[in-house]
């Protein structure tokens, strides 16, 4: 309920009758005193008692007098339908809004006539307001949760006023400086602080109404285990009556607001529940705006949650119309990731989609240039080595982005051997969760295993489904060498490649093993049969002796148990078997 007074707000109709506690129509002042029905306080005669404030006498409204804005509050009126026709960050549909709820106090606040006095009245007076008696108002609150609640968005007892929102969307918000000082530390020193304010009339132009009055509702008053609330009137056809409690409803519309408004203030609890909100909402198509707010929120689980599910879903979350809305830093923290689940040419292509939103947004023509421009070190952690020669050939070595040198260098990179060293990351990305493990098959190492250009060959199963990335690889007998290798799993029934990688390698002489690891995780199905081969260009090796036809590992975490089955490949080896040879250890996720 909001008082009226003589600040320039319009005057509401009142009249005379039996209030709903058996007294006499209240004073439009909470410092009023009512006589009861057919009698007197203070006085006789069935007059009332004087007053602080001038009262409008029984009978025929009178317009000369301030009146009260009842049911819900003119402010509170103006928010809900701004509210529920903005569309959130999240990009959630539009909520609906009643056509009968408008922001003028005066047409917002009224109902339908139905008292006997009506026939009393002015011509003009066709409605009555929606109103609770303003004098005695705690005696209709049973509980300290009500009284309270009843003070929200309302002119009773407040003391400042919040002009909430800029422009033509400026709010004035009733409010009371003790409530907000006990809810947030930030109202605390701005009304009891060694520099505060003794203003009347606050602004904040970079919040938004519906997200501060959902501050006030949540925060404030909950402090008291309640919620402010507010009564609509009865034939609103938006609905009947709107309750605020302590389980804070958050919505796609308001939710980065709020959640803005929450930091500014200091209110973590309700920070919790808009984080958590986007938590639960949280997908592939609004992945990486969220993470753009995240980090812009300072927001590092909601931001860690938001790069998992791109490393999860990469190809729906790069496809969703908020990536190209990123900011530079976001695009950067994304690509430099080992995690993500796509194939590098799409990564390229999803990068040039976003330089395109970008020159756009800076007002630049949509040049091979600018978009490298805009791109800047983002470009550098596309890994176009990992892309096969017919990717890069058909994509990026026409797309002008890439300057002759970058383009020519990356060819050699894909044909010729030995590789020659590129600008850019040729490190896999393993889009795997969890903890990389490997197996050992020999027991001991031993010198001189020679390469004429046959594969070293060994055929495997395994007894649950795994994700082999990589195999460790013995190197040179002499010191520090560079291999050229190319390494396959096949599936052995049917002959078919199921991943390959044509890499190379250093090592350092020693007997240890050398990771050469696929472009892509290679799935391997229980008891199939698979063979690993590995094609070595280079100098003598070291070679493994005393193999293992069955080795088990197991996951110190879970103690799941995965077990490998080695078994001899027919045909032209290289001398690799199960008992000794190359391909010592394979690198897998489970």
């Amino acid at each position: 309920m909001a008082t009226g007074d003589n600040s320039g707000r319009v005057p509401c109709l009142n009249f005379s009758g039996p209030g709903p506690l058996g007294n006499s129509q209240p004073s439009n002042s909470p410092y009023a005193l009512a006589a009861s029905h057919g009698g007197s306080v203070g006085g006789g005669g069935g007059s009332q008692s004087v007053t602080r404030r001038s009262n409008p006498q029984s009978g025929p409204a009178s317009l000369e007098s301030p009146g009260v804005a009842s049911g819900p509050p003119p402010n509170l009126m103006n928010a809900l339908p701004a509210a529920a026709a903005a569309v959130g960050p999240l990009g959630g549909a539009m909520a609906p809004t009643a056509s009968n709820m408008t922001g003028n106090p005066s047409n917002a606040a009224m109902t339908p006539a139905t008292h006997s006095s009506l026939s009393a009245a002015p011509a003009a007076a066709a409605v009555l307001v929606y109103r609770e008696p303003v004098y005695n108002w705690q005696a209709t609150k049973s509980t300290v949760k009500e009284r309270f609640a009843f003070l929200f968005n309302n002119e009773v007892l407040s003391d400042v006023h919040f002009l909430v929102g800029k422009g033509m969307g400026v709010q004035r918000i009733p409010a009371h400086r003790f409530v907000l000082a006990v809810g947030s530390a930030v109202f605390d020193a701005m009304f009891n602080g060694g520099m505060a304010t003794t203003s009347t009339e606050i602004e904040l132009p970079d919040v938004e109404p519906a997200a501060f009055l959902a501050l006030l509702k949540y925060e404030c008053f909950s402090r008291y285990a309640c919620m402010y609330c507010t009564y609509i009137p009865e034939n609103c056809n938006l609905f009947s009556r709107f309750l605020y409690s302590d389980e804070v409803h958050i919505g796609p519309e308001t939710v980065m607001t709020t959640l803005y408004t929450a930091k500014k203030y200091a209110v973590p609890a309700l920070e919790a529940h808009c984080v958590e909100f986007l938590k639960k909402n949280l997908r592939a198509d609004n992945a990486f705006m969220l993470l753009t707010q995240a980090r812009l929120f300072d927001e590092p689980q909601l931001a860690s949650l938001c790069l998992e599910n791109i490393d999860k879903n990469t190809g729906d979350a790069l496809a969703a119309e908020g990536f190209t809305d990123i900011d530079l830093d976001t695009l950067f923290a994304v690509l430099e990731r080992d995690t993500l689940g796509v194939r590098e040419v799409h990564l390229f292509g999803a990068a040039v989609r976003w330089a395109e939103a970008e020159a756009h947004r800076q007002q630049l023509q949509l040049t091979p240039e600018n978009k490298r421009r805009v791109l800047g070190k983002a470009l550098k952690l596309i890994r176009f080595p990992l892309m096969t020669i017919e990717e890069f050939a058909a994509g990026p070595a026409q797309s002008a982005i890439l300057t002759d040198r970058e383009v020519v260098s990356l060819f050699l990179h894909f044909t010729v051997n030995p590789k020659p060293r590129v600008e850019f990351i040729d490190r896999p990305r393993c889009c795997l969760r969890g903890k990389e493990c490997s197996i050992t098959r020999f027991g001991q190492v031993e010198s001189r295993w020679g390469y004429s250009g046959t594969s070293d060959r060994i055929r495997f199963s395994v007894n649950r489904r795994i994700f082999i990335v990589g195999f460790g690889l013995y190197g040179s007998i002499h010191g520090p060498t560079d291999y050229q290798v190319n390494i396959q799993i096949l599936h052995t029934d049917s002959n078919t490649v199921l991943g390959q990688n044509d890499t190379g390698f250093s090592c350092d002489g020693s007997a240890s093993t050398f990771r050469v690891m696929f472009k892509e995780p290679v799935e391997v199905l229980p008891n199939v049969n698979y063979t690993a081969c590995a094609t070595l260009k280079g100098p003598d090796s070291h070679y493994g002796t005393k193999g293992m036809r069955k080795v088990t590992h197991e996951s110190s975490g879970s103690g799941t148990k995965t077990c490998f089955t080695f078994c001899y490949a027919a045909g032209n080896n290289n001398g690799t078997s199960v008992e000794d040879g190359q391909i010592p250890e394979v690198i897998f996720y489970t």
